[in-house]
């Protein structure tokens, strides 16, 4: 569980960051969500929680995503770390860091489920592009 709150944690503050961004419209949503205190915060005790919000941030992510243009990636975004040191990235590099924190962990996740025998269907993305 601690895996599954901290790859949402992460997504929660990386998303209110983007709503800031130009085209953040689509993430408006994740303003109403409580900021995390911490990066290993317990946001859910139980999995059918913690999936019901996985599933509406999902669905933010994929709505923002279709909407971005070149120029929006090449767009310079504002924001603080959780220490409230100042930053500015070029978006297309901050997009990269989110999808790559949960690649990180959303492999470590299929891992312990694999150590402990459940089958998690496909994961090569080759067997589930169209």
């Amino acid at each position: 569980m601690g895996t599954f709150n901290h790859l949402m944690v992460g997504d929660i503050i990386w998303l209110q960051r983007f709503a800031e961004h130009p085209a953040g419209e689509p993430l408006q949503g994740v303003r109403d969500i409580k900021r995390p205190a911490a990066l290993s915060q317990m946001l859910h005790d139980n999995l059918s929680s913690l999936a019901q919000q996985r599933r509406q941030l999902d669905v933010m992510i994929c709505e923002f995503c279709k909407q971005l243009t070149d120029e929006d990636l090449a767009h310079e975004l504002e924001y603080k770390n959780t220490k409230g040191v100042a930053f500015s990235r070029r978006f297309a590099y901050l997009m990269q860091h989110f999808f790559n924190h949960q690649t990180h962990h959303r492999g470590q996740l299929s891992t312990l489920f694999s150590q402990r025998g459940v089958d998690i269907g496909e994961t090569d993305l080759l067997g589930v592009m169209p």
